[in-house]
């Protein structure tokens, strides 16, 4: 039997930086779900159950990102959350990636040599063994 492809959620309202992603991770094999704001993000995460998620840190407004992640973690996600963000080092003072129930964070611009094997690694970490 074929394994079955992990389904990665991922919300940014840039544009390119959801094309970036959809491209790296279906040639990599993946499902992609895509929103532009986390409204819609947690819409999608509601009805597709991904097996990962990635989510900006701010989008429609600042730490819209974290509010999103706080709202995953009320709802009992045990699917990895990983945040993006473009604002450097200064996230690790600023967030407590725990508290927010995060896997981790990336820094733009993503690098898909970088990309990818962490979140492999991720999500193995949820197969049954």
């Amino acid at each position: 039997m074929a394994e079955q492809r992990a389904m990665i959620l991922c919300i940014d309202d840039d544009p390119d930086v959801l094309s970036f992603l959809e491209i790296v991770l279906g040639s990599a094999g993946y499902g992609f779900a895509g929103a532009a704001s986390a409204e819609a993000g947690l819409r999608i995460y509601k009805e597709a159950h991904p097996d990962l998620v990635i989510v900006d840190l701010m989008m429609e407004e600042v730490d819209s990102g974290a509010v999103f992640a706080k709202e995953l973690k009320a709802l009992g996600n045990r699917a990895p959350v990983f945040m993006l963000s473009s604002v450097g080092d200064d996230l690790n003072l600023s967030t407590d990636a725990t508290a927010l129930g995060l896997a981790g964070v990336f820094q733009k611009p993503l690098a898909s040599a970088h990309l990818l094997p962490v979140l492999e690694a991720a999500l193995a970490e949820r197969r049954p063994a």
